[in-house]
């Protein structure tokens, strides 16, 4: 667990609400909590989190819709609190910018397992930045190092799980990586829902480095093989 994590709940269901604060509390977390995402909104402009906990329906502006505006500032990684079948929120979810999701009714110990599992994905803070490499896909370059994305001046902001992503091709740049490799390096449970949900990831991804998302030329998918990361150069500056 990171030391005095501090995390911000928000959920309609007050007894849900509380619940979740005193448990995660009696686990060594900060929290705070929001009834909505207008007090979500309030709460956030005076503190930064270390994750934030939102459940997808509630009344007013969901869950999905604050993900979205949400990443266009930040980076906090999000878990969504979805409904048991709700397949379409969960996907809606990831490609808004979400983390990761879990469905309810769910264990606490699941919740807490999940909520330690992003945490340790955050990449950490690097001291050493004299040598930073780099790696360029057109306008848009990536210090491996720093663990940044830029296009041009401009910093484009990653999720947690688009910094790992970024990482884990960085490491092997023009090797195929599988699916499979990718959920495990992540650190989710197996599975096709796991590997679809990576899917949504590389797409937004792809977003952020590709000139024409549709027509990849830097982040390959690569036949019976996986995802590959084929940047035009790799130097030390």
């Amino acid at each position: 667990m990171t030391p005095d994590a501090h995390l911000l709940i928000i959920d309609d269901d007050e007894r849900i609400r509380t619940l979740l604060q005193k448990f995660l509390m009696r686990n060594g977390f900060l929290v705070s909590a929001a009834r909505d995402a207008g007090h979500a909104r309030r709460i956030l402009l005076g503190l930064d989190f270390d994750l934030i906990i939102m459940d997808v329906m509630m009344p007013g502006e969901d869950g999905v819709s604050l993900t979205k505006y949400l990443r266009e500032t930040r980076s906090t990684p999000i878990l969504l609190l979805t409904a048991r079948g709700e397949t379409e929120d969960r996907i809606l979810g990831l490609e808004a910018g979400a983390d990761d999701y879990l469905a309810k009714p769910f264990e606490p110990k699941e919740l807490l397992l999940r909520i330690n599992a992003i945490l340790r994905r955050v990449p950490a803070p690097e001291n050493n930045v004299n040598v930073p490499k780099i790696m360029r896909f057109g306008e848009v370059s990536y210090d491996v190092v720093r663990g940044e994305l830029w296009k041009g001046a401009a910093r484009v902001r990653l999720t947690s799980t688009e910094s790992n992503l970024m990482r884990i091709f960085a490491g092997a740049p023009s090797v195929p990586v599988s699916r499979t490799s990718l959920v495990q390096q992540l650190e989710r449970d197996g599975g096709q829902a796991q590997e679809r949900a990576v899917d949504v990831q590389i797409t937004r991804l792809r977003r952020k480095i590709e000139s024409d998302p549709k027509q990849p030329r830097y982040l390959q998918t690569v036949r019976g093989a996986g995802y590959m990361l084929a940047p035009e150069q790799r130097y030390i500056s």
